[in-house]
Protein backbone atom coordinates (compact mmCIF):
# COMPACT_ATOMS: atom_id res chain seq x y z
CA UNK A 1 0.00 0.00 0.00
CA UNK A 2 1.45 3.41 -1.05
CA UNK A 3 0.43 7.01 -1.63
CA UNK A 4 -0.31 6.57 -5.34
CA UNK A 5 -1.55 10.03 -6.32
CA UNK A 6 0.10 13.40 -6.28
CA UNK A 7 -0.75 15.98 -3.63
CA UNK A 8 -2.95 18.00 -6.00
CA UNK A 9 -5.14 14.99 -6.73
CA UNK A 10 -5.26 13.95 -3.09
CA UNK A 11 -6.37 17.43 -2.05
CA UNK A 12 -9.13 17.32 -4.66
CA UNK A 13 -10.30 13.90 -3.48
CA UNK A 14 -10.37 15.11 0.11
CA UNK A 15 -12.35 18.21 -0.84
CA UNK A 16 -14.98 16.19 -2.70
CA UNK A 17 -15.24 13.48 -0.05
CA UNK A 18 -13.74 10.71 -2.16
CA UNK A 19 -11.13 10.27 0.58
CA UNK A 20 -11.05 11.06 4.28
CA UNK A 21 -7.94 12.57 5.83
CA UNK A 22 -8.01 9.85 8.46
CA UNK A 23 -8.01 7.01 5.91
CA UNK A 24 -5.37 8.71 3.78
CA UNK A 25 -3.12 9.27 6.79
CA UNK A 26 -3.51 5.66 7.90
CA UNK A 27 -2.63 4.54 4.38
CA UNK A 28 0.53 6.64 4.43
CA UNK A 29 1.53 5.40 7.88
CA UNK A 30 0.93 1.80 6.84
CA UNK A 31 3.10 2.31 3.77
CA UNK A 32 5.95 3.67 5.86
CA UNK A 33 5.68 0.85 8.37
CA UNK A 34 5.54 -1.81 5.63
CA UNK A 35 8.14 -0.52 3.17
CA UNK A 36 10.52 1.89 4.84
CA UNK A 37 12.51 -0.55 6.93
CA UNK A 38 14.91 -1.38 4.12
CA UNK A 39 14.85 2.14 2.65
CA UNK A 40 15.16 4.20 5.85
CA UNK A 41 13.78 7.39 4.32
CA UNK A 42 11.33 8.63 6.98
CA UNK A 43 13.62 8.56 10.00
CA UNK A 44 11.56 10.61 12.47
CA UNK A 45 7.93 9.52 12.95
CA UNK A 46 5.19 11.82 14.19
CA UNK A 47 2.30 9.43 13.66
CA UNK A 48 0.29 10.18 16.80
CA UNK A 49 0.10 13.89 16.05
CA UNK A 50 -0.58 13.10 12.37
CA UNK A 51 -3.56 10.95 13.34
CA UNK A 52 -4.96 13.69 15.55
CA UNK A 53 -4.42 16.25 12.80
CA UNK A 54 -6.26 13.99 10.35
CA UNK A 55 -9.30 13.77 12.61
CA UNK A 56 -9.32 17.56 12.87
CA UNK A 57 -8.87 17.92 9.09
CA UNK A 58 -11.92 15.75 8.45
CA UNK A 59 -13.99 17.96 10.74
CA UNK A 60 -12.83 21.07 8.89
CA UNK A 61 -13.52 19.49 5.51
CA UNK A 62 -16.99 18.42 6.62
CA UNK A 63 -17.64 21.99 7.74
CA UNK A 64 -16.84 23.21 4.23
CA UNK A 65 -13.36 24.60 4.87
CA UNK A 66 -11.02 24.43 1.89
CA UNK A 67 -7.25 24.88 1.95
CA UNK A 68 -4.67 23.85 -0.69
CA UNK A 69 -3.39 20.83 1.29
CA UNK A 70 -6.11 20.28 3.89
CA UNK A 71 -5.78 16.66 5.00
CA UNK A 72 -2.81 15.76 2.74
CA UNK A 73 0.01 13.85 4.51
CA UNK A 74 3.53 15.14 3.81
CA UNK A 75 7.05 14.68 5.11
CA UNK A 76 9.70 17.25 5.99
CA UNK A 77 13.46 17.17 5.39
CA UNK A 78 15.14 16.64 8.78
CA UNK A 79 17.11 19.88 8.54
CA UNK A 80 13.97 22.05 8.74
CA UNK A 81 12.72 22.79 12.24
CA UNK A 82 9.40 21.11 12.99
CA UNK A 83 7.97 21.91 16.39
CA UNK A 84 8.46 19.08 18.87
CA UNK A 85 10.76 17.04 16.61
CA UNK A 86 14.58 16.84 16.48
CA UNK A 87 16.66 18.86 14.05
CA UNK A 88 20.15 17.39 13.93
CA UNK A 89 21.26 17.61 10.29
CA UNK A 90 22.52 14.09 10.99
CA UNK A 91 25.13 15.40 13.42
CA UNK A 92 25.65 13.45 16.62
CA UNK A 93 26.08 16.59 18.70
CA UNK A 94 22.52 17.63 17.84
CA UNK A 95 20.86 14.22 18.12
CA UNK A 96 18.55 15.41 20.91
CA UNK A 97 18.00 19.01 19.79
CA UNK A 98 14.22 19.48 19.72
CA UNK A 99 12.77 22.37 17.72
CA UNK A 100 10.56 24.76 19.65
CA UNK A 101 8.72 26.02 16.57
CA UNK A 102 8.27 25.31 12.89
CA UNK A 103 10.59 26.68 10.22
CA UNK A 104 8.75 29.29 8.17
CA UNK A 105 8.21 27.00 5.18
CA UNK A 106 7.05 24.15 7.45
CA UNK A 107 4.61 26.48 9.17
CA UNK A 108 3.24 27.59 5.83
CA UNK A 109 2.63 24.00 4.74
CA UNK A 110 0.91 23.30 8.05
CA UNK A 111 -1.21 26.46 7.69
CA UNK A 112 -2.24 25.19 4.23
CA UNK A 113 -3.66 22.09 5.91
CA UNK A 114 -0.82 19.62 5.40
CA UNK A 115 -0.50 16.76 7.88
CA UNK A 116 3.10 16.12 8.86
CA UNK A 117 3.95 12.42 9.08
CA UNK A 118 7.55 12.91 10.16
CA UNK A 119 10.98 13.90 8.90
CA UNK A 120 13.21 12.48 6.18
CA UNK A 121 16.88 11.59 6.25
CA UNK A 122 19.82 13.73 5.13
CA UNK A 123 23.48 13.40 4.30
CA UNK A 124 25.53 14.25 7.39
CA UNK A 125 25.78 17.99 7.85
CA UNK A 126 23.86 18.36 4.56
CA UNK A 127 27.09 17.64 2.72
CA UNK A 128 27.61 15.21 -0.13
CA UNK A 129 25.37 12.59 -1.71
CA UNK A 130 26.10 9.52 0.38
CA UNK A 131 22.72 9.68 2.21
CA UNK A 132 24.14 8.59 5.55
CA UNK A 133 24.84 10.00 8.99
CA UNK A 134 25.64 8.87 12.52
CA UNK A 135 22.21 9.73 13.90
CA UNK A 136 19.87 7.93 11.50
CA UNK A 137 22.07 5.68 9.39
CA UNK A 138 21.90 5.25 5.64
CA UNK A 139 19.02 5.68 3.21
CA UNK A 140 18.85 3.24 0.31
CA UNK A 141 17.52 3.91 -3.18
CA UNK A 142 13.94 2.59 -3.41
CA UNK A 143 14.16 1.85 -7.15
CA UNK A 144 17.80 0.74 -7.35
CA UNK A 145 18.74 -1.01 -4.09
CA UNK A 146 22.40 -0.73 -3.24
CA UNK A 147 22.57 2.78 -4.69
CA UNK A 148 22.31 6.19 -3.06
CA UNK A 149 19.21 8.34 -3.53
CA UNK A 150 21.57 11.33 -3.49
CA UNK A 151 22.00 14.10 -1.00
CA UNK A 152 21.48 16.03 0.97
CA UNK A 153 17.69 15.74 0.50
CA UNK A 154 18.17 11.98 0.53
CA UNK A 155 15.15 10.74 2.44
CA UNK A 156 12.82 13.25 0.81
CA UNK A 157 13.55 11.94 -2.67
CA UNK A 158 13.51 8.31 -1.54
CA UNK A 159 10.21 8.69 0.32
CA UNK A 160 8.47 10.27 -2.65
CA UNK A 161 9.87 7.74 -5.12
CA UNK A 162 8.76 4.89 -2.85
CA UNK A 163 5.22 6.25 -2.52
CA UNK A 164 5.61 7.01 1.17
CA UNK A 165 4.92 10.73 0.86
CA UNK A 166 3.28 13.00 -1.67
CA UNK A 167 5.34 16.11 -0.93
CA UNK A 168 8.50 17.15 0.91
CA UNK A 169 10.69 20.23 1.28
CA UNK A 170 14.27 20.09 0.09
CA UNK A 171 17.07 22.60 0.41
CA UNK A 172 19.64 23.20 -2.30
CA UNK A 173 23.05 24.85 -2.13
CA UNK A 174 25.04 22.51 -4.37
CA UNK A 175 22.33 20.40 -5.97
CA UNK A 176 20.75 18.95 -2.82
CA UNK A 177 17.29 19.02 -4.40
CA UNK A 178 18.26 18.57 -8.02
CA UNK A 179 20.65 15.64 -7.54
CA UNK A 180 18.26 13.48 -5.48
CA UNK A 181 15.35 14.28 -7.82
CA UNK A 182 17.47 13.17 -10.77
CA UNK A 183 18.73 10.05 -8.97
CA UNK A 184 15.25 8.98 -7.85
CA UNK A 185 13.11 9.87 -10.85
CA UNK A 186 10.96 12.52 -9.16
CA UNK A 187 10.33 16.25 -9.61
CA UNK A 188 12.28 18.85 -7.64
CA UNK A 189 12.53 22.63 -7.76
CA UNK A 190 15.46 24.80 -6.71
CA UNK A 191 13.72 28.12 -6.16
CA UNK A 192 14.88 31.62 -7.05
CA UNK A 193 17.33 32.84 -4.40
CA UNK A 194 15.49 34.39 -1.46
CA UNK A 195 12.03 33.41 -2.67
CA UNK A 196 11.42 30.89 0.12
CA UNK A 197 12.48 31.93 3.64
CA UNK A 198 15.28 29.95 5.28
CA UNK A 199 14.39 30.91 8.85
CA UNK A 200 14.28 27.70 10.83
CA UNK A 201 16.95 25.98 8.74
CA UNK A 202 20.05 26.85 10.76
CA UNK A 203 21.48 24.87 13.67
CA UNK A 204 22.01 26.94 16.80
CA UNK A 205 25.69 27.59 17.40
CA UNK A 206 26.76 26.54 13.90
CA UNK A 207 27.62 28.44 10.75
CA UNK A 208 24.62 29.71 8.85
CA UNK A 209 25.61 28.91 5.23
CA UNK A 210 22.60 30.90 4.06
CA UNK A 211 24.13 32.52 1.00
CA UNK A 212 22.82 30.82 -2.17
CA UNK A 213 20.95 28.11 -0.26
CA UNK A 214 17.37 27.76 -1.48
CA UNK A 215 14.51 25.63 -0.17
CA UNK A 216 12.09 24.12 -2.64
CA UNK A 217 9.37 21.51 -3.09
CA UNK A 218 10.00 17.89 -4.07
CA UNK A 219 7.11 15.84 -5.41
CA UNK A 220 5.80 13.29 -7.91
CA UNK A 221 4.47 15.85 -10.37
CA UNK A 222 5.34 19.26 -11.72
CA UNK A 223 1.97 20.65 -10.72
CA UNK A 224 2.76 19.72 -7.12
CA UNK A 225 5.95 21.77 -7.42
CA UNK A 226 3.83 24.76 -8.42
CA UNK A 227 1.42 24.08 -5.57
CA UNK A 228 4.18 23.71 -2.97
CA UNK A 229 5.95 26.81 -4.23
CA UNK A 230 2.77 28.90 -4.09
CA UNK A 231 2.27 27.91 -0.45
CA UNK A 232 5.84 28.35 0.81
CA UNK A 233 7.06 31.39 -1.15
CA UNK A 234 6.91 34.93 0.13
CA UNK A 235 8.73 37.50 2.27
CA UNK A 236 9.48 36.96 5.95
CA UNK A 237 10.12 39.25 8.95
CA UNK A 238 11.41 42.71 7.92
CA UNK A 239 10.71 42.21 4.21
CA UNK A 240 7.13 41.18 4.96
CA UNK A 241 6.52 44.62 6.46
CA UNK A 242 6.45 46.24 3.05
CA UNK A 243 6.82 43.59 0.36
CA UNK A 244 4.11 41.41 -1.17
CA UNK A 245 4.81 38.54 -3.52
CA UNK A 246 3.37 38.61 -7.03
CA UNK A 247 5.22 36.02 -9.10
CA UNK A 248 4.48 36.13 -12.82
CA UNK A 249 2.65 33.24 -14.41
CA UNK A 250 4.54 30.87 -16.67
CA UNK A 251 5.51 32.55 -19.91
CA UNK A 252 3.75 29.94 -22.06
CA UNK A 253 1.14 27.24 -21.80
CA UNK A 254 2.06 25.44 -25.02
CA UNK A 255 5.36 23.65 -25.67
CA UNK A 256 5.58 25.09 -29.17
CA UNK A 257 5.82 28.63 -27.76
CA UNK A 258 8.96 27.91 -25.71
CA UNK A 259 12.40 29.08 -26.87
CA UNK A 260 14.95 26.70 -25.36
CA UNK A 261 18.75 26.44 -25.26
CA UNK A 262 20.48 23.08 -24.75
CA UNK A 263 23.76 22.45 -22.89
CA UNK A 264 24.51 18.71 -22.63
CA UNK A 265 28.21 19.16 -21.73
CA UNK A 266 30.09 21.37 -19.26
CA UNK A 267 33.58 22.70 -20.05
CA UNK A 268 34.94 21.95 -16.57
CA UNK A 269 33.52 18.53 -15.75
CA UNK A 270 32.83 15.31 -17.70
CA UNK A 271 29.31 13.91 -17.86
CA UNK A 272 28.26 10.31 -18.36
CA UNK A 273 27.01 9.58 -21.90
CA UNK A 274 23.65 8.31 -20.63
CA UNK A 275 23.06 11.60 -18.80
CA UNK A 276 24.02 13.67 -21.85
CA UNK A 277 21.86 11.51 -24.08
CA UNK A 278 18.87 11.99 -21.79
CA UNK A 279 19.21 15.77 -22.18
CA UNK A 280 19.63 15.50 -25.95
CA UNK A 281 16.63 13.19 -26.26
CA UNK A 282 14.55 15.62 -24.23
CA UNK A 283 15.66 18.44 -26.54
CA UNK A 284 14.53 16.41 -29.56
CA UNK A 285 11.16 15.80 -27.90
CA UNK A 286 10.80 19.55 -27.37
CA UNK A 287 11.61 20.22 -31.01
CA UNK A 288 9.15 17.57 -32.20
CA UNK A 289 6.43 19.36 -30.27
CA UNK A 290 7.28 22.65 -31.95
CA UNK A 291 9.55 24.38 -29.45
CA UNK A 292 12.44 26.46 -30.75
CA UNK A 293 15.55 24.54 -29.65
CA UNK A 294 19.19 25.41 -30.25
CA UNK A 295 22.62 24.91 -28.72
CA UNK A 296 23.46 27.06 -25.71
CA UNK A 297 27.17 27.23 -26.59
CA UNK A 298 28.33 30.78 -27.11
CA UNK A 299 24.94 32.17 -26.09
CA UNK A 300 24.60 31.61 -22.36
CA UNK A 301 27.01 33.24 -19.91
CA UNK A 302 30.28 31.31 -19.77
CA UNK A 303 29.63 28.15 -17.68
CA UNK A 304 33.26 28.09 -16.51
CA UNK A 305 32.99 31.65 -15.22
CA UNK A 306 29.68 30.84 -13.52
CA UNK A 307 31.33 27.92 -11.74
CA UNK A 308 34.26 30.10 -10.69
CA UNK A 309 31.93 32.74 -9.20
CA UNK A 310 29.87 30.06 -7.50
CA UNK A 311 32.89 28.35 -5.95
CA UNK A 312 34.22 31.65 -4.57
CA UNK A 313 30.89 32.53 -2.98
CA UNK A 314 30.38 28.97 -1.75
CA UNK A 315 33.80 28.98 -0.11
CA UNK A 316 32.88 32.07 1.85
CA UNK A 317 29.77 30.33 3.15
CA UNK A 318 31.37 26.96 3.90
CA UNK A 319 34.50 28.48 5.42
CA UNK A 320 32.56 30.44 8.00
CA UNK A 321 33.56 29.31 11.46
CA UNK A 322 36.57 27.18 10.50
CA UNK A 323 39.39 27.06 13.04
CA UNK A 324 42.52 29.18 12.68
CA UNK A 325 44.54 26.00 12.24
CA UNK A 326 42.33 24.79 9.40
CA UNK A 327 42.54 28.19 7.72
CA UNK A 328 46.33 28.19 7.99
CA UNK A 329 46.54 24.72 6.47
CA UNK A 330 44.27 25.86 3.66
CA UNK A 331 46.42 28.88 2.90
CA UNK A 332 49.51 26.66 2.71
CA UNK A 333 47.79 24.40 0.18
CA UNK A 334 46.68 27.41 -1.87
CA UNK A 335 50.24 28.75 -1.92
CA UNK A 336 51.36 25.48 -3.50
CA UNK A 337 48.87 25.76 -6.38
CA UNK A 338 50.09 26.80 -9.80
CA UNK A 339 48.53 30.08 -10.98
CA UNK A 340 47.34 28.40 -14.18
CA UNK A 341 45.47 25.71 -12.25
CA UNK A 342 41.85 26.69 -12.76
CA UNK A 343 40.34 23.29 -12.04
CA UNK A 344 37.25 23.07 -9.87
CA UNK A 345 39.32 21.47 -7.13
CA UNK A 346 41.69 24.44 -7.19
CA UNK A 347 38.74 26.84 -7.17
CA UNK A 348 37.36 25.05 -4.13
CA UNK A 349 40.68 25.21 -2.30
CA UNK A 350 41.21 28.92 -2.98
CA UNK A 351 37.64 29.66 -1.94
CA UNK A 352 38.06 27.88 1.39
CA UNK A 353 40.35 30.69 2.58
CA UNK A 354 38.87 33.56 0.57
CA UNK A 355 39.28 37.03 2.05
CA UNK A 356 36.34 39.32 2.58
CA UNK A 357 37.69 41.65 -0.11
CA UNK A 358 37.92 38.81 -2.65
CA UNK A 359 34.44 37.61 -1.66
CA UNK A 360 33.13 41.09 -2.43
CA UNK A 361 34.78 40.91 -5.86
CA UNK A 362 33.03 37.59 -6.45
CA UNK A 363 29.75 39.06 -5.26
CA UNK A 364 30.08 41.92 -7.73
CA UNK A 365 30.73 39.36 -10.45
CA UNK A 366 27.53 37.62 -9.37
CA UNK A 367 25.57 40.85 -9.86
CA UNK A 368 26.97 41.19 -13.39
CA UNK A 369 26.26 37.52 -14.07
CA UNK A 370 22.63 37.98 -13.06
CA UNK A 371 22.38 40.92 -15.46
CA UNK A 372 23.79 38.78 -18.26
CA UNK A 373 21.20 36.08 -17.58
CA UNK A 374 18.46 38.73 -17.53
CA UNK A 375 19.44 39.77 -21.04
CA UNK A 376 19.63 36.15 -22.16
CA UNK A 377 16.11 35.46 -20.96
CA UNK A 378 14.65 38.19 -23.14
CA UNK A 379 14.87 36.14 -26.37
CA UNK A 380 14.91 32.74 -24.62
CA UNK A 381 12.71 31.08 -21.99
CA UNK A 382 14.74 28.20 -20.58
CA UNK A 383 18.07 26.39 -20.62
CA UNK A 384 18.10 22.60 -20.33
CA UNK A 385 21.12 20.68 -19.08
CA UNK A 386 22.04 17.74 -16.82
CA UNK A 387 21.23 18.06 -13.11
CA UNK A 388 24.62 16.42 -12.38
CA UNK A 389 27.19 14.30 -14.20
CA UNK A 390 26.10 10.78 -13.22
CA UNK A 391 23.03 8.67 -12.49
CA UNK A 392 22.59 7.20 -9.01
CA UNK A 393 25.87 5.81 -7.68
CA UNK A 394 26.48 2.74 -5.58
CA UNK A 395 26.87 3.50 -1.89
CA UNK A 396 30.59 2.80 -2.14
CA UNK A 397 31.06 5.27 -5.00
CA UNK A 398 28.87 7.84 -3.27
CA UNK A 399 31.19 7.73 -0.23
CA UNK A 400 34.37 7.99 -2.31
CA UNK A 401 36.35 11.21 -2.71
CA UNK A 402 36.95 10.47 -6.40
CA UNK A 403 34.67 8.91 -9.01
CA UNK A 404 35.05 7.84 -12.62
CA UNK A 405 32.93 9.77 -15.10
CA UNK A 406 33.02 8.97 -18.81
CA UNK A 407 36.45 7.39 -18.45
CA UNK A 408 37.94 10.20 -16.35
CA UNK A 409 38.72 10.14 -12.64
CA UNK A 410 37.55 13.35 -10.99
CA UNK A 411 36.99 14.78 -7.53
CA UNK A 412 33.44 13.76 -6.61
CA UNK A 413 32.67 17.33 -5.65
CA UNK A 414 33.45 18.61 -9.14
CA UNK A 415 30.00 17.59 -10.36
CA UNK A 416 28.64 20.60 -8.46
CA UNK A 417 29.50 22.52 -11.64
CA UNK A 418 26.09 21.57 -13.03
CA UNK A 419 24.33 23.03 -9.98
CA UNK A 420 26.41 26.19 -10.19
CA UNK A 421 24.88 27.34 -13.50
CA UNK A 422 21.60 28.32 -11.85
CA UNK A 423 22.76 28.87 -8.28
CA UNK A 424 25.56 31.34 -9.07
CA UNK A 425 22.96 33.75 -10.45
CA UNK A 426 20.16 32.79 -8.05
CA UNK A 427 18.02 31.35 -10.85
CA UNK A 428 15.19 28.84 -10.47
CA UNK A 429 15.79 25.34 -11.80
CA UNK A 430 13.36 22.45 -12.09
CA UNK A 431 14.39 18.80 -12.39
CA UNK A 432 12.05 16.30 -13.98
CA UNK A 433 12.45 12.58 -14.81
CA UNK A 434 13.01 11.83 -18.50
CA UNK A 435 14.17 8.23 -18.73
CA UNK A 436 16.26 5.44 -17.28
CA UNK A 437 19.65 3.85 -17.73
CA UNK A 438 19.77 0.33 -19.22
CA UNK A 439 19.92 -1.08 -15.68
CA UNK A 440 16.87 0.91 -14.57
CA UNK A 441 18.33 3.90 -12.72
CA UNK A 442 16.33 7.10 -13.29
CA UNK A 443 17.61 9.97 -15.40
CA UNK A 444 16.50 13.58 -15.16
CA UNK A 445 16.92 16.90 -16.90
CA UNK A 446 17.46 20.33 -15.33
CA UNK A 447 15.39 23.21 -16.67
CA UNK A 448 16.80 26.62 -15.74
CA UNK A 449 14.43 29.57 -15.91
CA UNK A 450 14.50 33.37 -15.52
CA UNK A 451 14.98 35.04 -12.14
CA UNK A 452 11.72 35.07 -10.14
CA UNK A 453 9.91 33.33 -13.01
CA UNK A 454 9.84 29.98 -11.23
CA UNK A 455 6.56 28.96 -12.78
CA UNK A 456 8.10 29.00 -16.27
CA UNK A 457 10.49 26.01 -15.86
CA UNK A 458 7.91 24.24 -13.69
CA UNK A 459 5.28 24.68 -16.41
CA UNK A 460 7.60 23.39 -19.11
CA UNK A 461 8.26 20.32 -16.96
CA UNK A 462 4.51 19.86 -16.53
CA UNK A 463 3.83 20.17 -20.25
CA UNK A 464 6.57 17.64 -21.02
CA UNK A 465 5.55 15.12 -18.36
CA UNK A 466 3.86 11.93 -19.64
CA UNK A 467 0.46 12.87 -18.19
CA UNK A 468 0.43 16.08 -20.27
CA UNK A 469 2.13 14.70 -23.36
CA UNK A 470 -0.40 11.89 -23.92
Amino acid sequence: MTVNKDATALAADLATGVLSARDLTETAIAAIEAKDGAINAVVVHDFDRARRAAVEADKRLAAGERLPLLGVPVTIKESFDTAGLPTSWGLEAFRHAIAAEDAVVVGRLRAAGAIILGKTNVSEGLSGWNATNAVYGRTDHPLAPGHTPGGSSSGAAAAIAAGLSALDIGSDLGGSIRGPAHFCGIFGHNSTAGLLPLRGHVLAGRKARLDMSAPGPMANSARDLALGLSIMAGPDLDEATGYRLALPAARHDTVSDFRVLVLPEHPLVPTEPCVRQAVETFALALARRGASVQSALGIIPDPAQSTSIYMALLGGALGLGQTAEAAEQGRAKVAALLPEDQSISAMRLRASVISHADWLVANEARVKLRRAWRELFKPYDAVICPPTSVPALTHADAAATHIEVDGQTIDAGDTVAWASLATAAGLPATVMPVGKTPDGRPLGVQIIGPYLEDYTPIRLAELMSPAEAN
